[in-house]
C-alpha cells in the first residue's frame, strides 16, 4: 500500500481535482494479515453469534456481555488500540475491515461498535496518560464494557443544549453530576460511561469518565425497539453522582468538540458496519433465490429476480469502493501528521476531521445501501421474507436505525454541504475558482470532446461533468442566497445528494480502473476486459443511473433559487452535465447476477 500514501486528495478536493486510480486503495489490495483478521471476525460470528440470534434478541441474561468477553479474548476489541495499551495497534484501514466483517452480526454489531467506538475512543484519544493506562487495557480486553452518554430527552441533534449539570464539590475533589441521558447503547451492562454535562453555567459541554461503581447511577428498563432488539438500550439517570476531578476528560468545555470528532469516526465506521450487513443479506438472498422453485425452476433464473440481485450487488460494490478509498485517505493524513511530529491520537483526530464531509457522505450512502438491500431481500423471499422465521425479516428491522444513528441522514446531508463550504471559506478548499469557471462555461459554446476509446471513457467524462453540476448548483445557491443558504434546507439536501452521488460514482470508477490494470487489462483498447467484466458492468450501471438522479437533483435545486435567464441557463447546464449515453442495462444486470448465482453468494 505504500504507493498510495502521498497522492491522496485533501478533504473535499474530489470536487475540483481529478484522482488517478493508482492513488487510491481498493479492497483487492488487502494483505494476508488483514484478510486473516477479517476471517477471524467472520468465524467469530459463525461460532458465537449467528447460531443464537434469537437468544440475543430476547436479551438472554448476561449473553451480550459474555459475547464481548469472548471477542476481547480474541483481540477483536483492541484491533485499533496501541500495543502498549493492550491492543494490536493496527491502522485505520484494518480497523475498518474488522468493523465491516463484524457488521453482519445484527444486535451484536451494535454492541461491539458502541464499545470499541464511542465507548473507548473518547478516552483513547482525549484521555491523559493516567486515564488511558487505567481504562484502555481493560476496555481492550473486555474486562470492562463501555458506553457513551450524550443524548437527552430534549437534546438529540442539538447535542450542546443538554441539561445534565456538573458542580464542583465544596472540597474540590469531585464533580457532582445530575441529569438524564437516553438511548444509551450498552447502558444495561456498561462499567464505564463517557458522560457529557455542563459545568455550572458553561456555554459548552464537558466530558467525564464515570464508573458504574461511583454510585448515584440508576437505569430505566430496557427500551422496546423496532429492531436491534438484542442491543441494550437504557435511559441513564445521574443523581448526585460523585466523579473524581481527575476523571474530567480533556479540558473544561471541550466536550462538544470531543462529541463532534468522535462522531466523524462513528459515521465512517457505521458505513463499514452497514456494508457488512449488506453483503450478508445479499448472500442470503442469492442462496434463497437458488433454492426456491417456482414454475419448475429456481427463481434465480427469472429476469426480475436477477435484476434485484444485480442492483443489490451494484450498491454494495460502490459503497465498498468509496469506504476503503476514504479510509485509506484518512490513514494517509494520519501518517503524514505523525511524520510531522504529532502524537498518534492527535494525528488520528485531525486526519479524520479533514475528511469529515466524506465521512458524512459514507454514513448516508452506507445506511441507505443497507436499507435498499434488506428491502429487496425481503421481496426476493416473498411471503417467507415477512415471517419472523426468515433471516431477512430481522435484517430489515435491524437496518432501519442506521439512518438515525450518528446523526440522522438529513442532518448528515446538510452537514456535507456545510463542511465543504466552511473548508472553502477557511481557504482549505478552492471551490470559488472552479465554480466561476463552470459559470463561464455555461455562457459559452459547449466543447466537443476529443475521441476517446479508452476503458470507461464515457464514464470518466460523466463523472467530470457531475462535478461541474455540483459546482454550478452549489455556487449558484451560495451566490444567490449568501448567508441565508443554511435556512434553505431543501436546496441543501438536493445539493448534498448530488455531492454524494458524485463521490460514490468517482470512487467506483477509480476502483474499477485500478482493478482492470491490476488484472492486466489494456486500458487503451480494453483488451482482456473480460477479466473485470462484472466490475465494469457495475460501474456503468451505477454511473448511468447516477446521471439521471443528478439531473433531477440539479433541476430541483436550481428551481428553488434561480429565475429568468439565470434559471434557464442553469437548467440547460444541468441537462448538459448529466448527459449519458444509452446502455443495455438488462444485459449488464444479467452479467452481474449470473456470477453471484453460480457462486451462491456476493462474490465481488
Amino acid at each position: 500500500m505504500a504507493e498510495t500514501k502521498t497522492q491522496a486528495l485533501q478533504g473535499g478536493e474530489f470536487l475540483i481535482r481529478e484522482s488517478d486510480p493508482q492513488d487510491i486503495f481498493i479492497p483487492e489490495e488487502f494483505n494476508e494479515e488483514q484478510l486473516m483478521i477479517a476471517q477471524t471476525c467472520v468465524e467469530f460470528l459463525q461460532q458465537h453469534v449467528w447460531n443464537q440470534l434469537d437468544d440475543i434478541d430476547h436479551q438472554k441474561e448476561g449473553l451480550m456481555a459474555d459475547l464481548l468477553n469472548k471477542a476481547g479474548e480474541l483481540g477483536l476489541l483492541g484491533i485499533s488500540v496501541p500495543e502498549d495499551l493492550g491492543g494490536f495497534g493496527k491502522d485505520f484501514v484494518t480497523g475498518m475491515l474488522a468493523t465491516e466483517r463484524t457488521g453482519a452480526g445484527h444486535s451484536f454489531s451494535v454492541a461491539i461498535a458502541a464499545h470499541t467506538g464511542i465507548g473507548t475512543l473518547p478516552i483513547l484519544y482525549y484521555g491523559n496518560d493516567a486515564q488511558r493506562k487505567k481504562y484502555i487495557p481493560k476496555l481492550a480486553s473486555g474486562e470492562w464494557k463501555a458506553c457513551y452518554c450524550l443524548t437527552e430527552p430534549g437534546s438529540g441533534s442539538d447535542a450542546n443544549s443538554g441539561k445534565t449539570k456538573a458542580v464542583l464539590s465544596a472540597d474540590g475533589k469531585h464533580y457532582v453530576l445530575n441529569g438524564q441521558k437516553m438511548w444509551i447503547t450498552n447502558g444495561g451492562f456498561a462499567d464505564v460511561f463517557t458522560v457529557f454535562a455542563k459545568i455550572d453555567n458553561d456555554e459548552n459541554l464537558s466530558a467525564f469518565i464515570v464508573e458504574k461503581d461511583f454510585g448515584g447511577i440508576t437505569l430505566n428498563p430496557e427500551e422496546h425497539k423496532m429492531g436491534i432488539k438484542g442491543s441494550s438500550t437504557r435511559q441513564v439517570f445521574f443523581n448526585d453522582c460523585k466523579v473524581p476531578v481527575e476523571n474530567l476528560l480533556s479540558e473544561r468545555q471541550n466536550g462538544f468538540k470531543i462529541a463532534v470528532n468522535i462522531l466523524n469516526i462513528g459515521r465512517i465506521k457505521l458505513a463499514g458496519a452497514t456494508l457488512g450487513g449488506s453483503k450478508k443479506t445479499i448472500d442470503l438472498s442469492v442462496q434463497y433465490a437458488n433454492e426456491r422453485q417456482q414454475f419448475g425452476r429456481p427463481i434465480s433464473s427469472f429476469g426480475a429476480i436477477r435484476q434485484k440481485l444485480a442492483d443489490m450487488a451494484v450498491y454494495a460494490y460502490v459503497t465498498e469502493s468509496a469506504l476503503y478509498r476514504c479510509s485509506r485517505d484518512m490513514e494517509n493524513a494520519i501518517e503524514a501528521l505523525e511524520a510531522g511530529g504529532a502524537d498518534h491520537a492527535k494525528a488520528l483526530l485531525k486526519g479524520v476531521e479533514q475528511y469529515a464531509a466524506e465521512a458524512a457522505i459514507l454514513k448516508v450512502a452506507g445506511s441507505e445501501c443497507l436499507d435498499f438491500i434488506v428491502d429487496e431481500g425481503v421481496q426476493i423471499y416473498g411471503g417467507m421474507g415477512y415471517s419472523a422465521e426468515s433471516p431477512v425479516e430481522r435484517a430489515y428491522r435491524d437496518s432501519r436505525i442506521n439512518r438515525i444513528f450518528e446523526g440522522t441522514n438529513e442532518i448528515n446531508r446538510m452537514l456535507t454541504v456545510d463542511m465543504l463550504l466552511k473548508r472553502a471559506m477557511k481557504g482549505q478548499l478552492d471551490l470559488l475558482g472552479p465554480a466561476q469557471a463552470v459559470a463561464a462555461e455555461l455562457m459559452g459554446i459547449p466543447d466537443m470532446p476529443e475521441p476517446d476509446d479508452s476503458l470507461l471513457a464515457d464514464e470518466k467524462r460523466m463523472v467530470a461533468n457531475f462535478k461541474k453540476a455540483v459546482l454550478m448548483a452549489a455556487g449558484g445557491a451560495a451566490q444567490k442566497l449568501g448567508l441565508e443558504l443554511a435556512k434553505h434546507q431543501e436546496t441543501l439536501m438536493h445539493i448534498a445528494d448530488m455531492v454524494i452521488d458524485t463521490y460514490m460514482a468517482e470512487s467506483v470508477l477509480l476502483r474499477t480502473l485500478k482493478l482492470a490494470e491490476m488484472r492486466g487489462v489494456n486500458g487503451a483498447n480494453g483488451e482482456g476486459s473480460e477479466k473485470v467484466a462484472e466490475q465494469l458492468a457495475m460501474c456503468q450501471l451505477y454511473i448511468h443511473d447516477a446521471a439521471d438522479r443528478i439531473h433531477k437533483y440539479a433541476k430541483e435545486a436550481v428551481n428553488n433559487f434561480a429565475e429568468g435567464d439565470e434559471q434557464r441557463a442553469m437548467l440547460m447546464g444541468a441537462k448538459r452535465f448529466a448527459k449519458n449515453t444509452p446502455i443495455n442495462t438488462a444485459e449488464l444486470r444479467k452479467l452481474v447476477a449470473k456470477k453471484m448465482i453460480a457462486e451462491g453468494k456476493y462474490c465481488y
